[in-house]
């Protein structure tokens, strides 16, 4: 899981992202946010910090899902993330 938690930081700090950033809150703010819910496409928020929301485009498939784009919203601006490249 380690692995997976520095891909995911890695790839919002190549977007930009100027604040710092834990892989692993990202990824269980995505599970928290899908938990329950039905395979299909979602465009989810989140109020990550106080002044920062996310914007997951994800896609859930049986027991896994596909985060596709990460849009984070913050006072120093617009930063965008595209998992699948």
């Amino acid at each position: 899981m380690e692995e997976l938690y520095k891909a995911i930081e890695e790839k919002i700090k190549e977007s930009g992202y100027p604040r710092k950033i834990s892989g692993e809150e990202v990824y269980d703010d995505i599970c928290d946010q899908i938990d329950g819910k039905e395979n299909g496409s979602y465009v989810l928020l989140s109020k990550f910090d106080d002044d920062v929301i996310f914007e997951y485009h994800i896609t859930i498939m049986d027991s896994k899902f596909n985060l596709g784009v990460l849009t984070m919203r913050t006072p120093e601006g617009v930063f965008e993330t595209d998992f699948d490249k």
